[in-house]
């Protein structure tokens, strides 16, 4: 069984740093972690270890060098079976097993569950019963009664109580979509969606063709093709706007770029309105309660102008079209890793706050 290095300390009193494990350091693991510091936060938390089977020396190479999102914004080096970021350590473990590692030798108040291999209850289960005090999924639930939250923020963060155990952040086209689509919903009313997700490459196809999985479309290289994939985005969707059930279909198209996503929204609405109307919706959201959620731009756009940007959508006003009266075709920006790590530390500070403001709630009785 693993055990922690001296990045482990005594339990904090109430009002100290929250304490974090990462499992699993990809791609959205290590913008996890940058997220936290990009945002001038990481003194509210304190990431106590990560768990990832590679090996420390490519850890450390890959926190510090970034292909898509830049060098990391503070100095990072390998120690002596720990990550040194800015000489602050954090233990390394390379377990395969949620019940290989001594969860409970960290202390932690919340395990980050990056790996994606884990979907089942049963699966998830095995992380509590190991000794991790709450676990937040960064992709869906293999269904609603795996998890006992599915929680978009901005949409439904405020569900949380604080002493759930198993909470998923759903995906990163969910958190694009739910969004602007609630919107649209509340104001408008949806008949029927049908929404195409154009997704960045992932590390779920080969550069070249491979025998890399079980859909055959991703044996294809990932770099020379426009593959069709299958999504459960529809089914996210109704999970968090039942009222849009059975009325939204969904598919998903791989294309041969590294990072940021879009998806064409196409849309029979309720009412009649004008395109403009729309857009001044929609401009209006991205600059009032929905800042935090939702850009907007009318500029001619490329893909690369949303690389690193922090919104879980950015609404293309120039691609907006009308074809009548009612339906409305919609390009929505998002980048797909940053946007979604963003939104994790979003979950992590209301679910983690909301448990620490529950236990010191005072007894009615």
């Amino acid at each position: 069984m693993t055990t922690p290095c001296s990045a482990a300390s005594s339990r904090p009193a109430t009002g100290a740093p929250f304490r974090l494990i990462i499992n699993g350091y990809g791609r959205i693991g290590r913008c996890y972690l940058r997220a936290l510091y990009e945002a001038g936060i990481s003194n509210e938390f304190e990431v106590v270890a990560i768990n990832e089977p590679a090996d420390l020396a490519g850890i450390a190479y890959l926190t510090r060098f970034d292909s898509t999102h830049g060098r990391f914004p503070a100095p990072v080096a390998a120690g002596d079976a720990c990550l040194l970021i800015d000489g602050r350590p954090i233990a390394v473990t390379h377990a395969t097993t949620p019940e290989a590692v001594d969860w409970r030798a960290y202390e932690p108040d919340l395990v980050i569950e990056c790996s994606g291999r884990y979907g089942s209850r049963t699966e998830l289960q095995r992380f509590l019963d190991a000794g991790c005090p709450r676990l937040l999924l960064s992709h869906p639930g293999n269904g609603a009664d795996d998890v006992d939250a599915t929680i978009v923020y901005g949409i439904n963060h405020e569900t949380l109580e604080g002493g759930e155990g198993l909470v998923s952040n759903a995906s990163c086209t969910t958190n694009a979509a739910v969004p602007v689509l609630e919107l649209l919903q509340r104001e408008f009313g949806i008949e029927q969606a049908l929404l195409t997700t154009l997704h960045s490459a992932m590390n779920d196809q080969p550069l070249i063709d491979g025998y890399h999985h079980t859909d055959l479309r991703r044996t294809r290289s990932a770099m020379q093709s426009i593959i069709p994939v299958s999504t459960g985005l529809a089914r996210g969707i109704e999970r968090l706007l039942p009222s849009l059930a059975g009325r939204v279909q969904a598919k998903a198209i791989r294309v041969p770029t590294h990072n940021v996503s879009a998806i064409d929204m196409v849309l029979t609405l309720s009412h009649d309105i004008d395109g403009r109307e729309v857009n001044r919706l929609l401009r209006a959201s991205a600059e009032g309660c929905y800042r935090h959620l939702i850009a907007y731009s009318d500029e001619p756009h490329a893909s690369i102008d949303f690389n690193h940007d922090p919104h879980s959508a950015i609404v293309d006003g120039a691609q907006t079209r009308m074809i009548g009266p009612r339906m409305l075709n919609l390009m929505v920006w998002f980048d797909n890793e940053w946007g979604f790590a963003n939104r994790m530390v979003d979950v992590t500070r209301c679910w983690l706050t909301r448990m620490r403001a529950t236990r010191l709630r005072p007894s009615l009785n």
